[in-house]
């Protein structure tokens, strides 16, 4: 019988990369989330709104149509129990519903949300929700049923040109017009694209 000891299993040699390196080289890595833009947008709007319609009911409301930029634009108070540019009127405790269903949406998707576009345009549509729907709660005739301070009407007073809105409304065609785009062009939330991820599955 042999004395001599078996030959031994040839070691296995550590991977010299780190696992991080792997994971990167099986593919990019996501992108930082992004929840604090959505909020620091939405604050910042919804600051703004609330105070250029305290500015104007102080100093305007129940005077004649205030043109500025040699008449492109006129300020003027309007109290719309309506939705934007004064659609659905009549309908305000349902639009203020409507807005709490929207802010909850916005708020639980934000926790996701890896895309700085997208959290530009979630935060500029969370701001117009909570604008509105502060004067919802807050202005006459009373909670749920307050009625929303417009102020601009655009090219002609008593919105002869274009319907009047304010800063809220602003902030929610041009945030929603934002993830419109994005969406087309592929874009998603998670900081992806749907286009790449089409490729590499055909």
């Amino acid at each position: 019988m042999s004395t001599d000891p078996s030959p031994s299993e040839p070691e296995v040699e550590p991977s010299a990369e780190p696992p991080e390196q792997e994971a990167a080289d099986e593919g990019a890595p996501l992108p930082k989330r992004r929840v604090w833009v959505v909020f620091a947008v939405a604050a910042l709007l919804w600051a703004i709104d609330l105070i250029t319609k305290n500015l104007v009911v102080a100093d305007l409301e129940g005077k004649e149509p205030k043109p500025i930029l040699g008449g492109l634009i006129y300020l003027q108070v309007i109290r719309n129990p309506g939705a934007a540019f004064s659609m659905a009127t009549g309908m305000t405790w349902v639009l203020a519903l409507v807005a709490i269903g929207v802010v909850i949406a916005i708020v639980w998707i934000s926790r996701r949300l890896r895309s700085v576009g997208w959290a530009i345009g979630l935060g500029l549509v969370l701001a117009g929700a909570l604008g509105n729907l502060t004067d919802r709660f807050f202005r006459e005739p009373g909670p749920l049923r307050g009625h929303v301070v417009d102020f601009i009407s655009a090219f002609a007073p008593n919105g002869e040109g274009f319907a009047i809105f304010n800063i809220a409304d602003s902030a929610i065609c041009v945030g929603g017009a934002l993830i419109v785009l994005l969406s087309l062009l592929g874009k998603d939330y998670d900081g992806t694209s749907s286009r790449g991820k089409k490729k590499e599955s055909a």
